[in-house]
């Protein structure tokens, strides 16, 4: 099948030339394929996995129950110690409890002695009584602890597989997940990360492209567009030195 470089790949590739003008054949042929398959690799880096695109990564996350859970919270009865100024709090799955980054001086201090002398925890750990609590720094999940209640209620929220803080829905989980967890990379610089793994998807397809008979069908179709010429005659050029330089 021919190989067709569209006027909009074209403009795009005159433009990474005009900026990379040293740039070889495979890593122009690479940007191509970036474009032309809007692909958009990010790098997992608690996986050291990369990732053909962060939707196929949160996808492949949420089938697997990695990226949020359901989780049920209380909120007591009375007014917490939450304000309007509050960024984060700590949350006593227990009781409700809560205690503000702004209205305690040591919040984490404080959560920690109170669930291990909370009487509703019934929960051991080698017998000793488990210190477990909830972080949240979603403000839709704060404001339910500003609000004065007259009788404790029980809420659904959602808490983050990858950090266990709580959000107030799972549109807010992934969204701190994308802003939070990940590194953006070009397909370029995708083959030349050594220190981590490809997901298998992703380089299957890498490999495929990089066949030999697809990089000539590459090369063909610029051989059309003159613009491309000095380009064409240096890559060339330079397979010429290679093979000069092994002999």
């Amino acid at each position: 099948m021919t190989l067709v470089i569209t006027d909009a790949l074209k403009e795009e590739l005159q433009k990474f030339l005009k900026k990379n003008r040293k740039a070889d054949l495979i890593t122009t042929y690479l940007f191509f394929l970036e474009k032309k398959h809007r692909i958009s690799p990010v790098l997992f880096g608690r996986e050291k996995m990369i990732y053909q695109s962060q939707e196929e990564l949160v996808k492949k996350l949420e089938e697997t129950g990695k990226l949020w859970r359901e989780t049920e919270i209380k909120i007591q009865m009375g007014q917490p110690s939450v304000n309007d100024q509050t960024k984060k709090i700590y949350i006593c799955p227990f009781t409700g409890k809560v205690f503000g980054d702004n209205t305690h001086p040591n919040p984490q201090d404080a959560i920690y002695d109170w669930v291990s002398k909370c009487p509703e925890n019934t929960e051991r750990v080698g017998g000793l009584k488990a210190k477990r609590f909830f972080v949240s720094e979603d403000p839709e999940v704060i404001k339910n602890y500003i609000i004065k209640r007259k009788e404790p209620i029980k809420k659904i929220v959602f808490s983050s597989v990858v950090t266990g803080k709580l959000f107030n829905s799972k549109a807010a989980v992934i969204q701190d997940f994308l802003d939070n967890q990940l590194k953006s990379l070009t397909l370029v610089e995708v083959p030349n990360q050594n220190r981590f793994q490809i997901e298998e998807h992703f380089l299957n397809f890498i490999q495929t492209q990089l066949e030999e008979s697809k990089i000539a069908s590459f090369v063909e179709a610029l051989s059309k567009l003159e613009e491309f010429t000095p380009f064409l005659d240096q890559w060339l050029e330079e397979d010429k030195d290679d093979a000069s330089d092994e002999e």
